[in-house]
């Protein structure tokens, strides 16, 4: 069974980034398998910094861009509450982390996700129960493999 989980803005930004065909490539299919299972999180966070970056930096346009939160609505999405806020707080002061990756975390453990997939935080590391993984370098994460 596959597990729930969390997926960082950063996944979701090389499954739409071009340059970077083969990270773009495994982000896709990871999304479109937890998407499949009905196994994928995300916060309205993620949606947000997706939008900033897709919208900037990788200049799509905005139908296409609307076309991906639509998407992700179809899945869990954790709107950010003053909770959520209080436990990156805590977070951030425990584990030394940036205040967004702290609310990303804390995001992820209001959704009760045991998994949090990005490039950024450190593959195995752990923030309480919540585990961080790098789908981008682990196989055990590409596809219909993944959560195995």
């Amino acid at each position: 069974m596959t597990p729930r989980c969390f997926v960082d803005t950063n996944i979701v930004v090389y499954a739409n980034d071009g340059a970077h065909r083969a990270k773009q490539q495994r982000a896709i299919e990871v999304i479109a398998g937890l998407m499949r299972r009905r196994a994928c999180v995300v916060s309205t966070q993620v949606l947000q910094e997706y939008a900033c970056t897709a919208l900037g930096k990788l200049g799509q346009a905005p139908a296409a861009v609307l076309r991906q939160v639509a998407l992700f609505e179809r899945q869990e999405v954790v709107q950010n509450s003053p909770g959520t806020l209080r436990r990156a707080i805590e977070l951030r002061a425990v584990h030394a982390l940036s205040f967004w990756d702290a609310l990303i975390v804390a995001a992820a453990e209001e959704a009760d996700c045991d998994v949090l997939l990005s490039e950024d935080m450190g593959d195995g590391q752990t923030f309480g129960r919540v585990r961080v993984a790098d789908p981008l370098q682990r196989d055990d994460w590409a596809g219909e493999r993944a959560g195995r």
